[in-house]
């Protein structure tokens, strides 16, 4: 009898084709609730599941008795509860490397629009307020040759930072990673304490992973620590931002702006101020929503869940130690 895949996120007909040539799938393409009764169903039976966007809890894990590995189409791991399932005996793969480049864009298109107004300032052209030359109250500020502090210095915080230091010329400050003496020579890049790099950034840019580490990391004595002119950038996750504190540092102006592409509720709540501050430059997290990203991404789940079920190594494995001998 072949093994079963329950898969809830969409894939082209390739991907599901390639999956069906050896197991059974269970396909919802755009799953509602994870208490929807044919999810559950089908989570009963599976041996592997293939997905993002949903909350894999124990009691979810008890409802799956016949799992092995679980290939996400993601980076982030927080919606999984790692050690739980690791001691379980179940593999967790995600999707590092294919959305990176693609991620750090949309970082730096955050800090090129909050920086130059330009979200707010397109608004005013579509109002029909541009009747004259602009002034100094519709003035931008210079993105090249300014300091970007990177919170959180892996793989998309280094695009983040290659696009600046290369492309612009700025000078890059990186705080809560290890030492990366490689990048310090390519980019001139200098590790720094956090308070240090608020303190000295005219941009912030938050690209962590949310652990209980990072949880509101940056809150409001962080915000204090920043100058006023600085803007702020977030395209780790919303939890990581206590978001209540950096509201208020915006309506006050105890920073400048921010552009935000996660939030600590998402979708963003309807009475969330944010998206109607002229400061803000609020995106409905978009950071890998590229055609070629999002397909590279779901064909490395495939690729992943494929190989660990013919109890092969997978490409990307999180939590090897699940497996042990299994994948040496």
């Amino acid at each position: 009898m072949s093994k079963r895949i329950l898969a809830y996120r969409r894939l082209n007909d390739q991907q599901l084709d390639q999956l069906r040539e050896r197991f059974h799938v269970d396909y919802f393409g755009k799953l509602e609730s994870a208490d929807d009764p044919a999810f559950r169903e089908a989570l009963g039976q599976a041996h592997g599941l293939i997905g993002a966007g949903v909350n894999m809890t124990p009691e979810l894990l008890d409802a799956a008795p016949n799992l092995e590995a679980i290939a996400s189409i993601s980076v982030g791991v927080d919606n999984y509860p790692v050690e739980e399932m690791t001691r379980r005996g179940i593999l967790l793969c995600n999707t590092p490397d294919v959305l990176t480049e693609t991620t750090a864009d949309t970082g730096f298109s955050l800090i090129m629009a909050s920086a130059r107004r330009m979200v707010e300032l397109a608004e005013y052209v579509k109002r029909g307020d541009w009747k004259s030359s602009i002034g100094p109250e519709q003035f931008g500020s210079d993105v090249h040759g300014k300091t970007l502090g990177m919170v959180g210095f892996g793989r998309i915080g280094q695009a983040v930072a290659r696009r600046g230091a290369l492309g612009f010329g700025m000078k890059i400050l990186y705080s809560n990673a290890s030492p990366k003496p490689e990048l310090e020579a390519e980019l001139g890049a200098r590790r720094c304490e956090l308070d240090e790099l608020l303190q000295q950034s005219d941009f912030v840019c938050a690209i962590v992973p949310l652990t209980p580490e990072t949880r509101q990391l940056i809150g409001a004595r962080e915000f204090e620590l920043m100058k006023e002119s600085a803007i702020f950038i977030n395209i780790s996750r919303g939890q990581v931002v206590d978001e209540q504190a950096m509201i208020q540092a915006l309506e006050s102006g105890q920073i400048r702006g921010a552009g935000l592409d996660v939030f600590e509720q998402e979708p963003l709540q309807a009475d969330s101020p944010l998206p109607k501050m002229p400061n803000v430059v609020a995106l409905p997290h978009i950071g890998s929503a590229t055609h070629e990203t999002r397909t590279a991404m779901a064909q490395r789940a495939v690729d992943n869940i494929m190989l660990a079920l013919d109890g092969k190594r997978p490409i990307s494995p999180f939590n090897e130690e699940a497996w042990g001998d299994r994948l040496n």
